[in-house]
């Protein structure tokens, strides 16, 4: 198998797995997750919705032909949350020691290099409006 199938696969992986293992807290309203989002104004209607996104997401870059949305999705999600860090919540929140900024950095980073991967699979009526360089 090649090096960058390989790269491929496992950049999908661990944006899945790491999209999916936040989805417990969101959805049974761990403290952690009720505190996020209380402060970003979003509780619960945004932890939930989230949560349903992240899920779409955690599948949708994992199957082979919707790679592409999985990871713009993700690449979508994740973007809101650094900027939440960013911006609101901080870096570290309630003593993790940045680990949920630096999960999201990471989703990003894989979000990313997933859709640049998978560029060649998007539907045509979407790359018409995209520079050349994604097509």
């Amino acid at each position: 198998m090649k090096t960058s199938t390989i790269l491929f696969w496992a950049a999908r992986i661990v944006a899945a797995l790491l999209l999916l293992q936040t989805l417990f807290f969101k959805f049974t309203a761990a403290p952690e997750s009720v505190e996020i989002f209380t402060k970003l104004g979003m509780e619960p209607w945004g932890r939930i919705g989230t949560g349903v996104m992240e899920l779409i997401a955690s599948i949708l870059i994992l199957v082979p032909f919707t790679v592409w949305l999985g990871a713009l999705l993700a690449v979508g999600l994740m973007a809101g949350a650094v900027l939440s860090h960013l911006t609101v919540l901080g870096v570290e929140v309630q003593g993790d020691g940045g680990q949920l900024f630096a999960y999201a950095v990471i989703v990003l980073i894989c979000g990313l290099f997933s859709f640049w991967q998978s560029r060649s699979q998007l539907p045509s009526f979407i790359k018409k409006f995209l520079p050349s360089f994604l097509q």
